[in-house]
């Protein structure tokens, strides 16, 4: 089980899990998109430090021109580090806490990005754990900041509080009865985005949504969150209706997606990453609507993150051609929902 996975997890029958993530940089340093090898080794350095003198936590400390690109790629597809990390390997570094549910990543489109990954709805006890280790980089760190416009950051978004939240939901009933695109529609017209399975620019494989605010400007906080909270009870509100309407209307055909999906999935030799997500996610609706019952919830959590192409190469310690990933990926499902 992927670490930041376990524990208890408010509203898992909808949501998979909620990230905080704070902006900030360093005073009188260039932004990392035109800083020089030096001054990055630099802002690695106080990083580092500040992160050890404080004694913020069990952290280990990375940086990313050592870690070869399998390595890299697992730490995107667990959520662990942001895939614009990965596009400066020689200026950026990351301490991740032990229990894989802080990351510190340093010289990403901003000098520090401080993340919070919890499963389940948890926006309140993500932002004050952001929040102390915010607290306690600042003893040692001069952040810029501004009086009027607040912490200065690398994109205009991001000034402000510096924040962005987001909440990553599996949205299946949505996307059966059609529903999906106008409450994705007016999740916009409120201020929030909505990106794909790692973030800006990515797919929605498995019927999977990144739901976060746009902006950070002329808000606090403590605003910010609840606003998000308060939209993403409302689409865990409609995708619960959805379900319920479905199991009414078309019990038979629910029921019938769920155990052929389930049955290929116990079965299959050759499974794409594609074919597999969609699959997972006709299984996760079918365990949260009881029409499945001898499967956990957290099982299907952890296959739709474990499956995707460098954790699988990973796993065998080599890389491997894409025909080869797709019969891999086929003996990790069932192995993990035959035992």
């Amino acid at each position: 089980m992927i670490k930041w996975l376990k524990g208890d997890a408010t509203d898992k029958d909808v949501v998979i899990s909620s990230r905080v993530r704070l902006a900030r940089n360093l005073e009188n340093i260039k932004f990392p998109n035109i800083m020089d090898s030096e001054q990055s080794m630099e802002v690695i350095k106080k990083v580092k430090e500040a992160v050890y003198d404080n004694d913020m936590g069990d952290f280990s400390f990375y940086s990313l021109k050592d870690l070869n690109e399998i390595d890299k790629k697992v730490l995107v597809e667990k959520h662990l580090i942001s895939p614009g990390l990965l596009e400066t390997p020689n200026k950026s570094a990351f301490l991740l806490r032990n229990d894989y549910k802080s990351t510190i990543m340093i010289n990403e489109e901003d000098h520090i990005r401080m993340q919070v990954l919890l499963p389940g709805l948890d926006l309140e006890k993500g932002f004050d754990l952001c929040n102390k280790e915010d607290d306690m980089l600042e003893n040692n760190l001069k952040f810029a900041f501004d009086e009027k416009l607040g912490y200065l950051t690398s994109c205009p978004t991001n000034v402000g509080t510096g924040l962005r939240a987001s909440v990553m939901l599996h949205l299946p009933a949505l996307v059966m009865t059609g529903q999906v695109n106008r409450v994705l529609q007016a999740v916009n017209q409120v201020g929030l985005t909505v990106r794909g399975l790692y973030g800006e620019g990515t797919d929605a494989l498995g019927n999977l949504f990144q739901i976060s605010n746009q902006t950070t400007l002329g808000k606090s906080e403590e605003e910010i969150i609840k606003k998000l909270k308060n939209i993403v009870l409302q689409i865990i509100s409609k995708e619960r209706m959805s379900r319920k309407g479905l199991l009414n209307s078309k019990k038979l055909e629910i029921e019938d997606k769920a155990f052929r999906s389930l049955g290929i999935l116990k079965n299959a030799r050759i499974l794409t990453s594609k074919e597999a997500m969609k699959l997972l996610s006709n299984v996760r609706l079918a365990i949260a609507m009881d029409i499945i019952k001898k499967l956990d919830i957290n099982t299907i959590n952890n296959l739709m993150i474990s499956i995707q192409p460098a954790s699988i190469q990973k796993k065998l310690n080599k890389e491997l051609t894409p025909k080869d990933r797709d019969i891999k990926r086929a003996d990790i499902i069932r192995e993990a929902l035959i035992n």
